[in-house]
């Protein structure tokens, strides 16, 4: 009974501190604005399906897309062993699927432990890849501190989770033999059926059990760390990849979102039909671009916690390469960080989110520089393999920053006014239309 009450607390324990976790996590993409994607939903579910699932985009590299997906279905598979650690845990019983499943069981641990030793291969590969190799689009700035830590910590764990599978059921094996009555016959499985006899045949029962029972709780709690590590950790991916599959933009690349006050000036100019103002809005000042996350939609602040990190955005950008201070990455990481400062400001009671203000903004994460070098090229939109554009915060804040700050770099005044007085990007005496009076 006190191993099912231990069992309980932590469970409980462990599964309500991660739902307030990623209830912040909710709160924090609840921020910024509002926008409806429900259409197209074949499209979505087919974006959803062979991107977030089927991991499509990854293979692009196919090196490192064969390592993590090897990652990934150890990761999917292994749910299942976890399954019935909890139904064990709560009922005080010994796998207690074996008996139902019969031969099919042995299959299935067999299949998870084939796909582990394989996930084992490729945490180690990835270790080596990060720490030893050091390739170049894991050592830009936005990646020293807590980004690196981040990553080799996850693969650790990943290291620790597998060594706990092998030595749950390596030990099992050999206790199947040694205590018949209390450990059953499960069938021979396909790594520790040779690897169990191979590595514990010579330790005594006593020890077999601390190593089984050691094997089992360390499964258990690395996962329940897992799952509470993830709020914190840019592997949140894992679970908002499918929703920022789901809601990403359907639209062309390149074809930019009007902006409302803008069109409605530019239809009384041109004498076309007016577009009702929204009743909301008839008083206050008109907000151009983005300055904060408030004004993002909700849909890039859950690209921005989707975010895997990996750097492929930043490796193809042509402003990175030529050594400007544009980072794709970097600046969703930047929209993540800020909304976290606003979360952990509302959670201390500082602020509300009506009226929020605390001095900062985006523009106190990324310098003008970062948002000026950007070529709208969207090398770094087909590069992301979860679908998230980083390019649209750009222009958002590049907007905010020239219309309503009425700032920018000076080229880039001139060509606004020539643009506004002669309907050209050159500064010219007659009007644009003038050579077609000519004619």
């Amino acid at each position: 009974m006190l191993s099912i009450l231990l069992f309980t607390l932590l469970t409980l324990g462990g599964f309500s501190l991660a739902f307030l976790n990623f209830r912040k996590i909710y709160r924090n993409i609840c921020l910024g604005k509002p926008e409806g994607r429900l259409d197209q939903r074949w499209t979505r579910l087919k974006n959803m399906l062979l991107v977030a699932f089927g991991q499509k985009k990854m293979f692009s590299l196919w090196k490192p897309a064969v390592l993590h997906l090897a990652i990934y279905l150890a990761f999917l598979l292994t749910q299942i062993e976890l399954i019935e650690i909890i139904l064990d845990g709560f009922s005080h019983s010994h796998r207690v699927l074996a008996p139902l499943l019969g031969g099919f069981y042995t299959f299935l641990i067999s299949a998870i432990e084939l796909l582990s030793l394989f996930a084992l291969v490729a945490t180690v590969i990835f270790l080596y890849r990060r720490n030893i190799l050091r390739l170049s689009r894991f050592q830009k700035p936005e990646m020293k501190g807590w980004p690196s830590w981040d990553a080799n910590l996850i693969l650790i764990g990943e290291i620790l989770l597998v060594l706990a599978i092998f030595t749950m059921n390596g030990t099992d094996r050999v206790l199947q033999q040694v205590d018949p009555q209390q450990y059953q016959e499960t069938g021979f499985f396909l790594v520790s059926g040779w690897l169990g006899p191979l590595m514990f045949g010579d330790y005594s029962a006593s020890s077999l059990h601390l190593l089984e029972r050691g094997g089992w709780w360390l499964h258990y709690l690395v996962v329940l760390g897992f799952i509470n590590y993830l709020p914190i950790s840019k592997h949140l991916h894992i679970f908002l990849a499918f929703p920022q599959t789901w809601y990403s933009k359907l639209k062309p690349r390149g074809e930019m979102e009007n902006m409302p006050v803008v069109m409605r000036e530019a239809r009384s100019m041109l004498d076309l039909p007016p577009v009702p103002e929204p009743a909301s809005t008839e008083n206050e000042s008109p907000e151009f671009g983005a300055k904060d996350v408030f004004d993002l939609p909700r849909r890039v602040l859950l690209g921005a916690y989707s975010c895997t990190e990996c750097g492929r955005c930043t490796a193809v950008c042509p402003a990175n390469l030529t050594g400007k201070k544009l980072s794709p990455r970097k600046i969703m990481m930047d929209i993540r960080d800020r909304s976290e400062e606003i979360g952990r400001n509302l959670d201390k009671g500082k602020f509300s989110v009506s009226g929020y203000q605390d001095g900062k903004s985006l523009f106190s994460y990324i310098l003008p520089e970062e948002i000026h070098a950007c070529t709208t090229c969207q090398a770094c939109v087909e590069a992301c393999p979860v679908l998230i554009n980083p390019m649209e915060p750009i222009l958002e804040l590049r907007r905010h920053e020239i219309l309503s700050q009425s700032a920018g770099p000076a080229q880039w005044t001139a060509m606004f006014n020539s643009l506004e007085n002669n309907g050209s990007v050159w500064p010219m005496t007659d009007a644009r239309s003038a050579w077609a009076e000519k004619q």
